[in-house]
């Protein structure tokens, strides 16, 4: 038997069991009366005596039964608790998946609520020392919770309370369900040693609880040994409708006109109907009715695919915003299709249109200059040469005036940080060497589907002269002449290269509908490149990043479960926020600078399947769930005693009143 709050029953009894037998030693006061006989007044006269000071105690039943509830009253404040599987403790770790697919809502009131009742009864149902053995020894139990990344919230411990609150304390997320950093972070705990527990090293090892759907996508790399692992199954129904992929995009022709792509999927065995909603800014744009097929059975009986529906949507907007298409809830029996929230919705961070600004560095080259020109450019301004040598590089690596600057034969002594096309030698510096010169070259090979090459034909393109270039390993090579590469992209010191290792001029390519389509493929996928490290549209758990930020200058990051979250840059000028555990738009607020916006989607199908597995197959073995349910082993004996007071009170209520009545 344990006793869970033994010292308060102590002292509460040390106070109570003497005030009460105090107030039958108090002697009474009476009025004096004189009477003519004492005959009809026996029983006061006995009463008289008993309530004298320091008198011997007579029999009393009603005292009897005042102590005997006292007393069970002191034993229920006690806290006994009685162990029915007595021996020797074992280790027992508990984890518990907060996934996006134990936020399912098919098991009230959810998944996880289910599991961590289910992780409480266990840890009542732990062993727990016994009173009377001195062999007895507690079972010693850990608490893990685990998404993407696995965080421990209670180490090695037989305290029930402690277990309990960290149990209660897990909050959901939306990440994926990646169990192998929590079985690592188990046994290295396991193997180490631990202060409290009672359990020395080299024992066998902990038994690991899971508590989860099964819904878990590395447990290819989980190797357990026999009855090592004890699984759990959550969750009772596999109908969901989840957006699992979604993109908006601006036109290259009209930069104001964006296209929105959507997929829909349907896990269920219906079809399901409901309606798709497209808003910006959080003010409604669109919405559309679909259909989405029920899971068909592929291959065998046990390969099933989902349904899935492809949504477009077009609207014109010329500035920033926070784009959201939505799966509208339906009502009825349609709502019964979708158990899973957090899929419902993505999400888009949609830039302003750009156009660019570019500095074409030439001696001369009008084709070159007028097939820039027909690019849809902000502005075009022409340096010569030695005006490009002229100019202060180090105020163009910061400010950065142009989005992309044009190198026609010119390799400058000092090249400031930005993004080039080059025609020509390459400039030094970037790792290309050039052997010497090559003469008669044709294409014969190139990416067709690289941004820079879409839809240029490449076919019919000859060169008189060229560069032979040795490019670095890291380089991309776009389109290869004969004998050398033709074009290239390399990237160096922040500064992006686009290299063609020829003169235009020495070639046939102005002749050909493609060198403008060229131009304007290059400059624009160049143009893409601006900030190409700064991310604004993220998964769940991906860190968000903001670069220049000033040096103590707190920056505010609001987002979905999160407001007003400060966070103070390091001295890299520099923040990495790392809680977007839920799905939904963030903003980021910098001091004197306009507000980031960032995107955090779930987006992802395997987690969207939210049907619960009977079975996972790990490295080395699979296991089964457990059918049967949890019991509690250790038998609390509060509320047995409660019962005993109130049935004593009964009792002496009952005695009393036929006392008074005699």
């Amino acid at each position: 038997m344990e006793w869970l709050t033994p010292l308060t029953a102590l002292i509460t009894a040390a106070i109570t069991v003497p005030l009460l037998l105090l107030l039958y030693f108090l002697k009474l006061k009476r009025r004096e009366q004189i009477v003519s006989s004492t005959l009809l007044w026996k029983r006061a006269v006995q009463d008289l005596q008993v309530n004298a000071p320091f008198q011997r105690l007579r029999r009393n039943i009603l005292l009897l039964l005042q102590l005997l509830m006292l007393l069970a009253m002191l034993f229920a404040l006690a806290g006994p608790i009685l162990s029915m599987t007595p021996g020797p403790g074992r280790r027992y770790v508990i984890l518990i998946d907060r996934s996006a697919s134990m936020n399912a809502t098919d098991v009230k009131p959810s998944r996880l609520e289910a599991a961590k009742a289910k992780a409480k009864v266990f840890v009542e149902s732990l062993r727990s020392k016994s009173f009377f053995s001195l062999k007895d020894t507690s079972d010693q139990t850990m608490v893990i919770a685990f998404d993407n990344r696995a965080k421990v919230l209670c180490s090695f411990t037989s305290d029930k309370r402690q277990l309990v609150r960290a149990i209660e304390s897990i909050a959901p997320s939306d990440g994926l369900s990646c169990l192998a950093e929590a079985t690592v972070v188990a046994r290295a705990f396991t193997q180490s040693s631990s202060g409290e527990s009672d359990n020395p090293n080299g024992e066998e090892p902990a038994r690991l609880v899971l508590f989860s759907d099964g819904d878990i996508r590395d447990l290819d790399q989980i190797a357990v040994g026999s009855d090592e692992l004890i699984f759990h199954c959550i969750g009772q129904s596999q109908r969901n409708v989840a957006v699992t992929a979604m993109q908006a995009r601006r036109s290259y022709e009209k930069p104001e006109e964006i296209n929105v792509f959507a997929t829909l999927t349907n896990y269920g065995s219906d079809a399901a109907s409901c309606d798709v909603q497209l808003s910006i800014n959080n003010d409604v744009h669109a919405v559309k009715s679909v259909t989405i097929p029920p899971y068909k059975v592929v291959d065998d009986a046990n390969t099933t695919k989902p349904g899935q529906i492809a949504v477009d949507f077009t609207l014109t907007h010329t500035e920033a915003g926070v784009l959201e298409v939505r799966q509208l809830p339906g009502s009825g029996e349609s709502a019964t299709f979708n158990c899973l929230g957090c899929d419902d919705a993505a999400w888009s961070i949609l830039s302003p249109p750009k156009r660019l600004s570019i500095l074409l560095v030439t001696g001369g080259n009008m084709v070159l200059e007028s097939a820039l020109r027909a690019c849809p450019l902000a502005q075009l301004e022409r340096f010569s040469p030695a005006e490009f040598d002229a100019m202060d590089h180090a105020t163009l690596s910061v400010e950065q005036p142009y989005d992309v600057i044009v190198l026609d034969g010119h390799v400058p002594s000092n090249l400031p940080k930005c993004r080039y096309l080059v025609f020509g030698r390459p400039p030094d510096g970037i790792d290309v060497t050039v052997p010497g010169e090559l003469e008669n070259q044709i294409i014969v090979d190139w990416r067709t589907k690289h941004p820079a090459l879409q839809y240029v034909n490449l076919a019919n393109l000859f060169a008189a002269r060229c560069h032979q270039m040795v490019l670095p390993r890291d380089a991309d090579v776009l389109a290869e002449f004969n004998e050398t590469p033709a074009l290239s992209i390399v990237r160096r010191h922040g500064s992006i290269f686009l290299l063609a290792g020829f003169d235009v001029l020495q070639t046939n390519w102005p002749f050909e509908p493609g060198f403008v389509l060229f131009c304007y493929n290059a400059t624009s996928f160049l143009g893409t490149q601006i900030g190409r490290d700064q991310e604004f549209n993220l998964q769940v758990g991906d860190p968000i990043v903001v670069e220049d930020v000033p040096l103590e200058t707190p920056v505010r990051i609001d987002g979905p479960d999160i407001a007003g979250t400060e966070v103070t840059p390091g001295s890299s000028g520099s923040i990495r926020f790392s809680g977007t555990s839920r799905a939904g738009p963030y903003r980021v607020s910098v001091p004197d600078q306009p507000v980031r916006l960032f995107a955090v989607n779930l987006l992802d199908p395997k987690e969207s399947n939210v049907a619960p597995q009977s079975e996972i197959v790990l490295a080395s073995q699979s296991v089964q769930t457990q059918e049967s349910t949890l019991s509690r082993a250790n038998l609390p004996l509060w509320p047995f005693l409660v019962g005993l007071v109130l049935a004593l009170v009964c009792l002496e209520w009952f005695v009393y009143n036929r006392k008074v009545r005699i």
